[in-house]
C-alpha cells in the first residue's frame, strides 16, 4: 500500500480520510472474519490487531558477503516498499539492513560499517496452519556497500566500528565541530566511529543511519560516502571529565579504556540511538535512546533506566534538516530473579508524525543468559498528547534519581504484540526457552519493517517483519582480516506476523452508517418478497 494510504489510515485530524476509512472498517467489521485476531488494541482512534504469524526465514550464521566477511545481521531494517510486489500468494520485495560495529566480543575491531541489500520473496502460511517448516520468507543479501569518506587529496577512508578514544577532541577521540557538521565520534587511527542501530532513505535517495558511540545520526549517499551529520541534543552527549567523552568502555585490543567507565551525563555505553524511522509521508524522523540518559537514572540502575528519549526531526527538506521535538518514553520493566529490570527498546518503526511501533527486549534467548525471555515485545506509542521538552529549562535531567518530573506527560502507549507467545511460535517449531524438538529464539531482535498485505478485500492488512541481531556469532566468521569461533552459530531470522491497522470509526458516523447498512438490508429484503 503507497504511504499516503498509510498516513491517512493513521490520521487523527483528516476526516474525510476518517469516514472512508470507517466505511472500509464498518464493511470488513460485518463480513465474515478473515481470521480470529491474536490480540486486539487501540490508541488515540487507530485500531490494531494481530491476525498471527505467517512467516519465518533464515540466513545461515556464516554467510560472508562480497568483501569476503561475515555477513552482520540485522539492527537496522528499511523496506523498500515502491519494489513490494504480489503474484498470486507470493509477495518479493528489497531490504536495506545495518549491521553494527563487527564482531566484538574481546574487543571492537578496525570493522568497516556498511550496508547490506536484501531481496525477499515471502509467501504466507495461513493463518492457524500447523507443522510448518521456517522457510516462507526466502533471503538472499545481493550487495554490501562500505561506508567511507572522501579524503582532501581524492581519496578514502572507511568508517570503523572501533571505540572511540577516551578524552574526545582533545585527545583525538572526537572530531571538532565546525559551521556545517556537529563534533563527531573518533577512533585512535582517525576514522569516525560508527556502531550502526538504525535505516532509513531519504526523499532524495541519501541514506540516514543512527548510531550508538555520539550518538549520531550519519547521512550518506547511496554509494556509501559520507555527507555530514545531524545536529545532536546535548542532553545525550556523553559527558566524563566535563567533556564529551564518546568511548563506551569496549577499547580494542591495546587501547586505554575510559575513566571512569560510565559517562556523567548523556547515553550510556551501548544505549544510544538504537532506534530510528522515517514516517510514511517522509517529513518526520524518529530517533529513540535505546534507554534512559545517565542524568535520568537512579539507584538500583537495572531498574531506573526507564525514561528514554525520542526525538524527533523536520526532514521536508533533506539539506535542512531540524530538530523539533524531544520527548520522554516510558519502557517496560519485568522481574528477574528477584529484581526489577528494564526491557530497552530495540528499534521504532513510525506509522505517522505522531504514532510508532517499539520493540524493547531483556537479554535472554538462544544460548544468551537465562536463554529464556521474559520479555520481548512491539508496542504502539503515540506522542499525540505527551509534552516537547525540547528547549524547556527541564530537558536537560527529566527523571531526577530515575522518577520521572511530574510535569512531564511521557508517550502514550500500548502493547500490540507478545513474540514470547509459544502457540503461535510452535507452528514454525520455534520456541521461546530451552525446550526438546524446537528453535530457541535468539536474544536480539532489533529490525521491524511493515509493508501491505496488499489485499483488495482487507485494504488495512499489513505484513509486520520482525529482524534479529546474531551479533556475527558463528564458528566459522571472518572479518578485518582475521577468523574467529563465536563457540556458537545464531542464524539471521525474519518473522512475519500478519495484522490490521485501521481508523476507528466516530461514535456518531458509525450510527450513521450502521443506520444505512440496516436501511439497505431492509430495502434488500422488500425487494425480495
Amino acid at each position: 500500500m503507497p504511504a499516503h494510504r498509510l498516513i491517512a489510515t493513521l490520521s487523527r485530524r483528516s476526516t474525510a480520510a476518517r469516514l472512508t476509512l470507517t466505511s472500509a472498517a464498518l464493511a470488513a467489521a460485518l463480513a465474515m472474519p478473515w481470521a480470529t485476531a491474536q490480540a486486539q488494541t487501540v490508541l488515540n482512534g487507530t485500531e490494531f490487531s494481530v491476525q498471527g504469524l505467517v512467516g519465518v526465514g533464515r540466513l545461515a550464521a556464516n554467510l560472508r558477503d562480497e568483501h569476503g566477511e561475515t555477513f552482520g545481521s540485522i539492527s537496522g531494517l528499511w523496506a523498500n516498499s515502491a519494489s513490494w510486489t504480489r503474484n498470486g500468494n507470493t509477495y518479493t520485495g528489497s531490504f536495506l539492513a545495518a549491521p553494527d560495529r563487527g564482531y566484538n566480543i574481546a574487543g571492537t575491531i578496525d570493522y568497516a560499517p556498511r550496508l547490506n541489500s536484501l531481496q525477499m520473496v515471502f509467501t504466507p502460511a495461513a493463518i492457524g496452519a500447523s507443522g510448518l517448516a521456517q522457510n516462507q520468507i526466502g533471503l538472499s543479501l545481493t550487495q554490501a556497500t562500505r561506508l567511507y569518506e572522501t579524503l582532501p587529496d581524492g581519496g578514502q577512508k572507511f568508517f570503523t566500528g572501533l571505540d572511540p578514544k577516551p578524552g574526545g577532541v582533545a585527545t583525538g577521540g572526537a572530531r571538532a565541530a565546525t559551521a556545517t557538521m556537529p563534533e563527531l565520534p573518533q577512533s585512535y587511527n582517525g576514522k569516525l566511529a560508527l556502531d550502526a542501530e538504525g535505516v532509513v532513505v531519504l526523499s532524495d535517495g541519501s541514506r540516514l543511519i543512527s548510531d550508538e558511540y555520539g550518538p549520531s545520526v550519519y547521512r550518506f549517499a547511496a554509494d556509501g560516502q559520507f555527507l555530514g551529520a545531524l545536529a545532536v541534543a546535548p542532553s545525550v552527549r556523553p559527558v566524563r571529565n566535563g567533556v564529551n567523552d564518546y568511548s563506551s568502555n569496549n577499547p580494542t585490543v591495546g587501547q586505554p579504556a575510559p575513566s571512569p567507565a560510565n559517562p556523567s551525563s548523556g547515553r550510556a555505553n551501548n544505549q544510544g540511538f538504537e532506534g530510528l524511522s522515517l514516517s510514511p509521508d517522509g517529513k518526520t524522523l524518529f530517533v529513540a535512546l535505546q534507554s534512559a540518559a545517565r542524568q535520568d537514572i537512579g539507584t538500583p540502575a537495572a531498574a531506573t533506566r526507564d525514561n528514554t528519549r525520542l526525538f524527533t526531526y523536520d526532514v521536508s527538506a533533506p539539506d535542512n534538516i531540524q530538530l523539533s521535538g524531544e520527548y520522554v518514553v516510558k519502557l517496560p520493566t519485568f522481574r528477574q530473579g528477584g529484581t526489577t529490570l528494564v526491557a530497552a527498546q530495540s528499534e521504532v518503526l513510525a506509522l505517522s508524525s505522531t504514532q510508532l511501533l517499539m520493540l524493547p527486549r531483556d537479554s535472554n534467548g538462544f544460548q544468551v543468559g537465562t536463554q529464556t525471555s521474559l520479555l520481548r515485545q512491539v508496542e504502539v506509542i503515540d506522542i499525540s498528547e505527551a509534552t516537547n521538552i525540547l528547549g524547556q529549562p527541564y530537558e536537560q535531567q527529566v527523571a531526577p534519581g530515575g522518577v520521572l518530573n511530574p510535569t512531564i506527560v511521557p508517550a502514550e502507549k500500548v502493547v500490540l504484540l507478545d513474540m514470547l507467545d509459544k502457540s503461535q511460535l510452535k507452528r514454525f517449531g520455534l520456541t521461546n526457552g530451552v525446550e526438546a524438538g524446537f528453535d530457541n529464539l535468539s536474544e536480539k531482535w532489533e529490525g521491524l519493517a511493515l509493508l501491505s498485505a496488499l489485499d483488495p478485500d482487507r485494504p488495512n492488512d499489513y505484513f509486520l517483519f520482525v529482524a534479529n541481531d546474531n551479533d556475527f556469532a558463528t564458528t566459522d566468521g571472518f572479518q578485518a582480516g582475521g577468523g574467529y569461533n563465536d563457540g556458537k552459530d545464531i542464524d539471521t531470522m525474519f518473522l512475519a506476523y500478519r495484522v490490521t491497522i485501521s481508523a476507528v470509526p466516530e461514535p456518531t458516523t458509525a450510527l450513521m452508517l450502521l443506520a444505512g447498512v440496516a436501511g439497505l438490508a431492509m430495502l434488500s429484503r422488500g425487494r425480495r418478497r
